[in-house]
């Protein structure tokens, strides 16, 4: 194992205490620098790149961690997109250690590095962004929908707690197109999906920011998508 002190993690920023990021649990949750993607509602831009200087060091969240381990129950590895760090395998392992349980929060751009991980892991919650053929027009990237399918297909096969969500806004998807994401999931095997209606904190794009979505999408398409899951929500 590599030793602590050789650990490099691009870390953006800690919430060191949080009760929403994994589902009845207390936990501590790290922003890692770095995605992929560029999609248009995002809330964190300032994690896309990797390469700004900050003043969270792995080691110090470490020392963090060992004196919270009586508060806390759980480290969620947020972003950013967390998988993008060549040494999260190992920084996780060290925090399973400590006798953490360990969430993640992923996009799925990286499913080899999500297979490797998936052992440590005791919660995903996953971004399915759009239609898996149609992943260009929300991420502003060329990657299509392929690593994306194999990262669900990996979660869903593996049997970890895991949810599935989606953010909307009417300038970004349809209904129909809200209803076609939701149908591939309950065809994959998916059983709890939420909805995250846009937020405009944080986001840089004016033109979604001027708009409300408080009655997006219609009473009837979202009757139909709770239809398809053992458990669904909209917030």
């Amino acid at each position: 194992m590599v030793k602590n002190n050789q650990l490099s993690l691009s870390i953006g920023g800690i919430v060191p205490f949080s009760t929403i990021d994994y589902p009845e649990h207390l936990a501590a949750v790290i922003f890692c620098q770095g995605c992929p993607f560029k999609c248009h509602y995002c809330h964190n831009p300032d994690l896309m790149q990797n390469n700004h200087q900050t003043k969270y060091q792995w080691n110090d969240i470490y020392e963090l961690l060992n004196k919270r381990k009586k508060f806390l129950d759980a480290v969620v590895f947020s972003g950013g997109e967390p998988t993008l760090q060549k040494d999260l395998p190992e920084v996780i392992n060290i925090v399973k250690q400590m006798g953490y349980k360990i969430a993640l929060h992923t996009a799925g751009p990286f499913p080899a590095i999500l297979e490797k991980i998936l052992p440590s892991l005791d919660w995903v919650g996953m971004d399915v962004k759009a239609p898996l053929t149609q992943y260009e027009q929300i991420t502003a990237t060329p990657q299509g929908g392929k690593n994306i399918l194999a990262s669900i297909k990996l979660i869903l096969n593996y049997k970890i707690p895991c949810e599935f969500r989606t953010t909307i806004h009417p300038k970004l998807l349809t209904n129909q197109q809200i209803l076609q994401i939701a149908a591939e999931l309950k065809h994959l095997g998916v059983t709890n999906y939420t909805l995250q209606r846009f937020r405009a904190i944080g986001c840089t794009n004016k033109n979604l920011c001027s708009d409300s979505i408080i009655d997006f999408p219609a009473p009837e398409f979202i009757d139909a998508i709770a239809k398809k899951f053992t458990k669904f929500t909209i917030v």
